[in-house]
């Protein structure tokens, strides 16, 4: 648990989730990263009572990257108002087909949840039930048979990026859901939350933190390696 601490204080815990890491339980009852977090901090400080960790925002279970999690209720509240004012800038990286598209684009499009299927319907202009959903994207890299897609979050819907690449012809590496046509070896999809930037909720500090692209990748770890000459 201790590698996949990327930054620690005492008001906030940021975690590099490996692909199938589940962030929060959810009907499957599989453990989750919040209990086993817990747990690490409990034995690790000797806390003899309970630890208070909350969630502040999610990321799928098949994706990789940045998650914030509050050890203090002060943070918890004002990190969970950041999020709703949009005061938090989210940075994702996502490997995709060499399809022809635009080099730099701002996709709105409007996502609605299908419960049945656990998938996000998008159409084109509003719709009734439907969210507006808003990112901004930068082709980054060109590989053989893939690119690399710097995105910038500026909603925050269900499967979003995921919603919204497929529908412009260009599924996420891995992602059967939305129409990538084989999985990933490690059953994940090569979406990685890379970047979070925003203001410390306590000691009000800017913070930029980055997490390492998957291990054992050797896609990812050309993409990180080309990203740092």
């Amino acid at each position: 648990m201790e590698s996949q601490i990327i930054y620690e204080d005492n008001h906030l815990l940021i975690i590099n989730k490996k692909v199938g890491q589940l962030v929060q339980g959810d009907k499957t009852g599989d453990a989750s990263l919040l209990d086993v977090l817990k747990n690490f901090i409990k034995k690790r400080d000797q806390k003899p009572g309970n630890v208070f960790l909350g969630l502040v925002h999610r990321i799928d279970r098949p994706t990789s990257g940045l998650v914030i999690y509050a050890k203090t209720s002060k943070a918890l509240s004002r990190l969970t108002q950041m999020v709703k004012n949009r005061e938090i800038k989210k940075t994702y990286w996502a490997i995709v087909p060499k399809e022809m598209i635009p080099q730099q684009q701002r996709l709105v499009h409007y996502l609605k949840k299908n419960e049945k299927n656990n998938k996000a319907i998008v159409f084109p202009s509003a719709a009734q039930g439907a969210k507006e959903a808003i990112l901004s994207y930068t082709i980054i890299q060109v590989l053989d048979h893939y690119q690399l897609l710097e995105i910038n979050l500026e909603t925050g819907r269900h499967h979003q990026i995921r919603a919204q690449l497929s529908k412009i012809g260009v599924p996420i590496k891995g992602d059967l859901k939305y129409g990538a046509p084989r999985s990933n070896p490690d059953g994940g999809i090569s979406l990685h939350a890379r970047k979070l930037e925003f203001i410390h909720p306590v000691t009000k500090t800017p913070m930029t933190v980055i997490a390492p692209v998957p291990e054992k990748d050797t896609l990812w770890g050309k993409c990180e390696e080309n990203a740092e000459r």
